[in-house]
């Protein structure tokens, strides 16, 4: 993601009252290093994870909600993820 595409997303959820329930999605290669490195970076214990294997079993779709206090910590995520080797966020 550039910085175009995080104003962008800054200035739609701006528009939201925080702090609120946000879901995250990803899709990363089905390897067990980069759905630990993705899901890592939500709490385990609040977030509600859920994760979906392609047909072909190459990617797994990773859904994340999670209560984020504001929009800053939302793109502070979408930031730490984009450090995944071969993650999508969508």
């Amino acid at each position: 993601m550039g910085e175009e595409t995080y104003e962008s997303l800054r200035k739609q959820l701006e528009q939201q009252e925080w702090p609120d329930v946000y879901m995250f999605k990803f899709i990363v290669p089905n390897t067990s290093e980069n759905i630990a490195m993705t899901t890592s970076l939500f709490n385990e214990e609040s977030a509600d994870i859920n994760m979906h294997e392609s047909r072909t079993g190459k990617f797994v779709s990773i859904s994340v909600k999670e209560l984020m206090l504001d929009v800053d910590s939302i793109i502070e995520k979408y930031k730490e993820a984009t450090k995944i080797k071969g993650l999508m966020a969508l």
